[in-house]
C-alpha cells in the first residue's frame, strides 16, 4: 500500500473516531435538553404537587413540637390571634374539625374554599368546632390570608406539641374528633370538603348525642 493509501486510511479512522465521539456528545446534550424540557413542561397541578411535596417534607422539622404554652394537663392545645388557648379536652361534647395547613402549601390553598363552604353549612350549629392550625406559627400572616380571601375560618397556632397521630409531617392534614374527643378520621392531602359523603358523615357525628 502506498503512502497516500495509508494516509487516507489513517484519516478515515481518525474521522470515524471523531464522528463517534461527536455522536456521543450530541446524544448527551439531547438527553440533558430532554430532561430540562420535561421539567419545564410540568405546569399546573403537577408542578404544584412537586413544590408542595418538597416543602411539606420539611414540615415535621419546622413545626416540631412547640414549647407548651398551655397547662401541662390541658393536652393538645392551640392558640388564637388574641392569645387565647383552647385545648382539645375543653372541646369534648363537640365534633372537632382540625385542619393543619400553611399559606405556602398549594394543596392547602386549593381545598380552603371547600372548608369555608363546609363551615358555613354548619352556621349556627354549636356542636361542631373548626380549628385551622397554621403549622408555620405565623398567626398574623395566616389571619390576613383568611381576611383577604373572605374566608370565615378561625385560625390557630400550636400551643403544645402536636402528636404524631395528629400530624405526621404532611400537610394539609385534617383530623376529625367525635364528641368524646376520640379521633374518628385523619385525612392527608387535599380534599373537597363539600363532598356530600363528608358532609353527611359530619352531620351524623354532630347529631349523635
Amino acid at each position: 500500500m502506498n503512502i497516500i493509501g495509508i494516509n487516507n486510511q489513517m484519516m478515515k479512522k481518525q474521522f470515524n473516531g471523531m464522528a463517534m465521539r461527536f455522536g456521543i456528545f450530541i446524544m448527551v446534550i439531547m438527553a440533558l435538553t430532554a430532561c430540562g424540557n420535561a421539567d419545564k413542561s410540568r405546569t399546573g397541578t403537577a408542578a404544584n404537587a412537586d413544590s408542595a411535596a418538597a416543602e411539606t417534607a420539611a414540615v415535621a422539622e419546622e413545626t416540631a413540637p412547640v414549647a407548651a404554652e398551655a397547662p401541662a394537663d390541658a393536652g393538645v392545645s392551640f392558640k388564637d390571634e388574641n392569645g387565647n388557648v383552647v385545648s382539645v379536652n375543653s372541646l369534648k361534647g363537640k365534633v372537632v374539625f382540625i385542619n393543619f395547613w400553611a399559606t405556602w402549601c398549594p394543596p392547602c390553598i386549593h381545598e380552603m374554599p371547600s372548608i369555608d363552604a363546609l363551615r358555613k353549612s354548619f352556621k349556627g350549629e354549636d356542636r361542631i368546632a373548626f380549628l385551622m392550625v397554621d403549622v408555620d406559627n405565623k398567626i398574623a400572616q395566616s389571619t390576613a390570608f383568611m381576611k383577604d380571601n373572605n374566608y370565615d375560618l378561625p385560625v390557630y397556632t400550636p400551643a403544645s406539641p402536636i402528636p404524631s397521630d395528629y400530624l405526621g409531617g404532611a400537610i394539609p392534614t385534617t383530623v376529625i374528633l367525635n364528641k368524646r374527643g376520640e379521633m374518628v378520621g385523619r385525612l392527608e392531602g387535599g380534599r373537597d370538603y363539600t363532598d356530600p359523603q363528608i358532609v353527611k358523615a359530619l352531620k351524623e357525628l354532630v347529631g349523635n348525642e
